[in-house]
């Protein structure tokens, strides 16, 4: 029988999960967007029904359990989900073993993704020095090489294999870089009229685009918990917020110019989290919940502040 405690702890971590993949997700929902205005009812509504268990059954489901087996071979397929939940002292042992090579290798990515934020992407600058820091771009590589090199040579005073997840964090950050560049030259091919590919080459693009786009949520989800089910549900929740935006409110949700510097934000916290975590430093389990909620929060009202002033936002 859980304890209240338990259930809250739980109900927190779930609600956590969801906001930060909502949010994480706004880009993707608005390729989705534009992309699906050039689509007809019948391959929207497929899209949005299908599409919809493919993202959450297949992408943020399969994709969390194949982490936690791979990071974790010793056990099977099964216990790989159930592990968080299990008294078995051999999982407990497993999972404890390889919780860190898991931890710094998402940590690294979600450092360096927040660093790519910050020194290349177009923003709108939420915070002072983001600006300057933009002006810099060219220093980008150096700061993440510098970075990458100072955590591979603590990780290699503790486990070998830690330094190994935190270059595999580098790489997968490198490869899903790629192809979200590529996902952006792409998009103005597929809104155009004059685009020759089908329905269904559309959505077929879409669903490898938004598993591309997922890596970000399903890694950051390990900063609030190692539990497969629970990333599942508040990551499948996510997911549903998202097909909602994408349906209904993408232009609302747009005018809210701060949420993603409140998304990279709490990406960077989260980031340093999963790599204090995978150094041996104890974080409850309420810290990345709430340090999520209150990030994203400050940038919401932020935004918030900016409508009131300017209307020709809201008319947008």
């Amino acid at each position: 029988m859980l304890s209240g405690g338990h259930l809250f702890s739980i109900f927190l971590t779930v609600a956590g999960l969801c906001l930060f993949e909502s949010i994480t997700s706004i880009d993707n929902a608005v390729i989705n967007a534009e992309v699906l205005s050039t689509m007809s009812q019948r391959a929207r509504r497929w899209f949005l029904l299908w599409g919809l268990l493919f993202a959450v059954v297949i992408v943020r489901g399969v994709l969390p359990w194949l982490i936690v087996w791979m990071a974790t071979p010793a056990l099977g397929p099964l216990d790989a989900i159930t592990a968080t939940f299990s008294n078995d002292p051999r999982v407990i042992k497993a999972i404890d073993e390889s919780a860190p090579i898991l931890l710094s290798g998402g940590g690294t990515f979600l450092i360096f993704l927040f660093f790519y934020w910050l020194f290349l992407e177009p923003k709108k600058y939420g915070l002072r020095g983001e600006r300057f820091i933009h002006s810099q771009g060219i220093w980008f590589y150096a700061v993440v090489s510098i970075i990458l090199t100072v955590i591979v040579w603590f990780a290699l005073k503790v486990n070998s294999f830690m330094a190994f997840g935190a270059v595999v964090g580098s790489t997968t950050f490198f490869i899903t870089h790629g192809f979200k560049q590529n996902a952006a030259q792409r998009e103005q091919q597929l809104v155009s009229r004059q685009s020759n590919l089908s329905d269904i080459s559309k959505i077929l693009y879409l669903e490898v685009l938004d598993a591309s786009f997922s890596i970000d949520g399903v890694l950051g989800a390990f900063a609030f918990t190692l539990s497969v089910p629970l990333i599942l549900l508040g990551n499948g929740l996510g997911a549903v917020v998202l097909r909602q935006m994408t349906v209904a409110n993408i232009g609302r949700i747009k005018r809210y110019i701060y949420l993603k510097n409140g998304a990279m934000y709490a990406i960077l916290f989260l980031g340093a989290i999963m790599l204090l975590e995978s150094f041996g430093f104890h974080i409850p389990s309420w810290v990345s919940p709430i340090i999520t909620f209150l990030v994203i929060g400050y940038f919401f009202i932020k935004s918030r502040r900016v409508l009131a002033k300017c209307p020709k936002i809201n008319k947008m």
